[in-house]
């Protein structure tokens, strides 16, 4: 189990309370796809993935991005219990999806350079610590069912 301080939790929530599920979605997965293009085997059914300006404006991105991301953001409330929290999402993106679980990571570490563009301001050190400790840990939950 992994520990959180209370200044952990604190930051990490308040990160969460002032971004945009839509913003952050949309820009998140968009710079994986663009960043990582190898990742876009997993969105062929989302259409021209083929410019950036395409994946940008490509609906099934946007759409798709503001699922995951509202799943991160509710996850805030089962720290005690990632792992548990994502146990079907972990099968399902093993078992069906086949998903490279390293790609987790790769959108933890896109995930935190769109917050601080974002939320410049409020993205501090003391808080990109948090929310990349909290994305390591999404990141292994999601993981868990590939081992």
């Amino acid at each position: 189990m992994v520990h959180w301080s209370d200044d952990e939790v604190k930051h990490i929530h308040d990160m969460v309370s002032k971004s945009s599920i839509a913003e952050i979605g949309q820009d998140g997965l968009s710079r994986l796809l663009c960043v990582y293009p190898w990742t876009q085997r997993y969105f062929s059914a989302f259409g021209n993935l083929s410019t950036e300006d395409a994946i940008i404006h490509n609906a099934h991105v946007k759409t798709h991005g503001q699922k995951v991301v509202a799943s991160i953001f509710d996850a805030v409330n089962h720290l005690n219990d990632l792992k548990g929290h994502y146990s079907k999402l972990s099968r399902h993106h093993s078992e069906k999806l086949h998903v490279d679980p390293a790609n987790f990571s790769l959108f933890g570490r896109i995930l935190l350079i769109t917050l601080a563009r974002h939320n410049p301001k409020a993205f501090d050190a003391e808080v990109q610590y948090a929310f990349n400790k909290y994305l390591h840990v999404v990141a292994d939950a999601l993981g868990k069912q590939y081992f």
